[in-house]
């Protein structure tokens, strides 16, 4: 898919060359393709070069939170209601504890530690299915969890805010977790309803009715607020929960006797490796989207966009950001370029660069963790995963949407 997407963007953008240069008679276009790829190439490795100090950080932090137990907590914290999701697993299977520390990585936004605990769980999963090909129900609401992207911290989004010279880049916040938290109960309740997973009873009640409850006092607490302080609250909530939850990592860590600093330095190691790794796919997509964007083609489809919303006399602000919208379910690396791009021409503080902000964050990549986790076990009948992937995707994009205009309209 990804091979296509790439080739796709590279074709495209010569076909709509050639027409401007035939038709309208812009023989420059393929200086503009030219330059576009030496910029979109020296973006990369500023980007790549800016990542490295933070991404150490993080992961050295995340290290000590593994260490300490942090994400054994949540697991646990979260495993009786797995086993009502997923009744077809036997009790005390060793996939609800892959499937739950997978899950918490993904909440702490261990992307590294995520995708392996990830592929366990798949194949625990796959030791109780009956149709070795065809996804059972149990793996089906696990990818629909993953493709939801239950994050807490989207680091990753802020880092790249900072890297385009966002003034607050963690003003995002709030409206991320609103549209995440949109997502994971779409793709829940579409799961539950071509499952028959009765979610309006027992322990699954109580602990939907306390994830909407904390969300509900804090929409009404917001509703309350101006537009100018629902920007500063989100950063203001962002950043303090990021750095009382650092804290919070330190202090359990040492009262259980880790030599926190060593366990730091282990974990940062892995942030120059990740970082270097990025910029080929980074180098890829950004070279790929920008070419697209300098012949035309990327202008001629939001322009299409931005004429039908016009005639139905809605406001066009954020169809900017429907290049990240549209890329998000098909490649992460690609939507990640997207968005990037997106606030290097609009700027990361524009409605545009918000939003596209936004949607990076609150959904995860659809096709690529299908692809991914199912190809892993042998699966090649999905049944409704992709529909329900798909819902959970588009839940998460029209509340992004929806968020981003009650924010920063």
């Amino acid at each position: 898919m990804l091979n296509i997407i790439w080739l796709f963007f590279f074709v495209i953008a010569f076909v709509v060359s050639l027409i401007q240069w035939l038709y309208f008679g812009n023989a420059g276009v393929f200086q503009q393709l030219l330059n576009s790829i030496i910029a979109m190439s020296k973006v990369t490795v500023e980007i790549a070069i800016g990542l490295i100090g933070i991404l150490s950080f993080w992961l050295g932090m995340m290290k000590i939170a593994e260490q300490g137990g942090v994400v054994a907590w949540i697991a646990k914290a979260i495993s009786p209601l797995l086993g009502r999701l997923m009744p077809q697993v036997p009790a005390n299977h060793p996939a609800f504890g892959s499937i739950t520390m997978n899950l918490s990585a993904n909440f702490l936004g261990l992307d590294n530690a995520a995708t392996p605990l990830g592929l366990k769980a798949m194949q625990d999963l796959q030791e109780v299915n009956p149709l070795k090909d065809t996804a059972s129900n149990a793996q089906i609401l696990f990818l629909v969890l993953n493709t939801s992207s239950v994050t807490l911290f989207p680091i990753s989004v802020f880092v790249y805010r900072a890297q385009q010279d966002a003034a607050v880049p963690t003003d995002v916040f709030i409206p991320i977790l609103l549209a995440t938290f949109a997502s994971t109960l779409a793709g829940l309740i579409s799961v539950a309803c071509f499952q028959r997973i009765k979610i309006y009873k027992g322990v699954i009640l109580l602990y939907l009715s306390a994830a909407m409850a904390i969300v509900a006092s804090l929409v009404v607490y917001l509703t309350q607020l101006t537009a100018e302080q629902l920007s500063s609250q989100s950063s203001l909530m962002g950043n303090f929960l990021i750095i009382a939850t650092l804290i919070c990592f330190l202090l359990i860590a040492h009262f259980k006797k880790i030599t926190v600093y060593d366990c730091f330095i282990e974990g940062a190691k892995e942030g120059f490796a990740v970082s270097i790794k990025l910029i080929p796919y980074l180098l890829a997509m950004l070279c790929a989207i920008g070419v697209f964007r300098a012949s035309g083609a990327l202008d001629m489809i939001v322009d299409s966009i931005r004429y039908l919303v016009l005639l139905v006399g809605g406001d066009t602000r954020f169809v900017d950001a429907l290049p990240t919208a549209l890329m998000k379910p098909l490649s992460g690396s690609g939507s990640r370029a997207m968005m990037i791009e997106t606030m290097n021409t609009y700027g990361a503080d524009s409605f545009a660069g918000r939003l596209s902000s936004i949607i990076q964050g609150s959904t995860e990549t659809t096709f690529y963790v299908l692809a991914v986790y199912f190809g892993s076990v042998g699966i090649r009948h999905s049944r409704h995963a992709i529909t329900c992937g798909l819902i959970a995707d588009v839940s998460g994009i029209v509340a992004g949407i929806s968020v981003c205009y009650w924010f920063f309209g």
